[in-house]
């Protein structure tokens, strides 16, 4: 593992947002959810996850996640990803999100 500063880690804009919508992205590779994401003054960004194995569309609406909203936008298919959705993988390789267990404002900087 490739020891980072601290100053590296402070370049990473890890920032909270709200799902306001999910929908299919039948073109992905493999399973995958288009998500459209409230970062409050930074704007509503979408990108896409492959969470379909723990997650249903309709659960994820609300949902308050972690996103690197700095990275360059990455072209998926039709599709433009703007924003990297945050999340772990269990046992069995399918993605967890990273998320949280009580509201802050949308936005707020992972510190």
């Amino acid at each position: 593992m490739e020891e980072i500063t601290w100053r590296d880690f402070e370049k990473v804009e890890l920032r909270a947002g709200t799902i306001l919508e999910a929908f299919e992205f039948p073109e992905a590779r493999k399973p995958a959810y288009k998500l459209k994401v409230d970062f409050g003054e930074f704007g509503i960004k979408m990108s896409s996850a492959q969470i379909t194995k723990h997650y249903t569309k309709e659960e994820l609406v609300g949902k308050q996640i972690i996103g690197v909203i700095n990275f360059p936008k990455k072209q998926i298919g039709k599709f433009m990803s703007e924003f990297l959705v945050t999340g772990l993988a269990d046992a069995n390789g399918d993605i967890v999100l990273t998320s949280l267990d009580k509201k802050v404002p949308n936005g707020s900087k992972l510190i």
